[in-house]
């Protein structure tokens, strides 16, 4: 039989756990904020439009080589139509590529995605003077804020006309889109992401591509 300080022992060990389990639990919740929208493993929920095989997947990677294509998401998550989110990738560019990472956009089969904006990844492409992180031709960088061959996280945010671009944690762009718009497709409204290849020469790699509706 136990006497009363161990009954008293027992009890607090016991709510010590429960406590532990809640704060767990919450802990929990809020990490599955951010959705996984790549399995590492196939393409699935994914759509590439004309040269598909421009798309394939590395030991947990999307790597974008090949004629240009646009590899856009098309699964489950939210019907794949984002308005406000958040949105985050690890990304590697190779010594001369150009990428980038559109939203609010729709699947089209052939061309530049004409809906949305897009977040230019690119470090080396000499040919373009829009470097990474840039919001292409809204508001653009011309300095490249990470080497090739290096990992880097692109962090994009949309709430309402505003739209927030980082990398590595740090904010490079900041733009409110103009009240009136007058441009057909490209303007805030709602729509999926897309990755692009964007030609023959480029080799970049993305993984850990997560998204947290708003």
């Amino acid at each position: 039989m136990r006497n009363k300080l161990e009954n008293f022992i027992l009890i607090v060990c016991t709510l010590g756990l429960l406590a532990s389990g809640f704060s767990s639990a919450l802990a929990q919740q809020s990490g599955e904020d951010w959705i996984s929208l790549f399995d590492g493993k196939t393409l699935e929920g994914w759509k590439a439009s004309e040269n598909p095989e421009t798309f394939s997947v590395e030991e947990d990677k999307i790597v974008a080589h090949g004629p240009r294509a646009h590899l856009f998401y098309q699964g489950p998550v939210s019907n794949h139509d984002f308005k406000n989110f958040e949105f985050r990738a690890d990304i590697m560019t190779t010594k001369g590529s150009n990428s980038g990472i559109y939203f609010h956009t729709a699947y089209q089969e052939t061309g530049w995605p004409s809906n949305g904006y897009e977040a230019q990844v690119n470090n080396t492409y000499e040919s373009d003077p829009r470097k990474t992180a840039s919001l292409y031709g809204y508001d653009d960088i011309n300095k490249a804020p990470v080497p090739d061959n290096e990992w880097f996280t692109m962090y994009i945010k949309v709430q309402g006309k505003r739209v927030t671009i980082k990398v590595n944690g740090k904010t490079m762009v900041e733009y409110t889109e103009p009240e009136n718009v007058d441009r057909e497709g490209a303007v805030l409204s709602s729509g999926t992401f897309a990755l692009q290849g964007h030609d023959p020469e480029s080799r970049v790699y993305y993984k850990n591509i997560m998204v947290k509706p708003l």
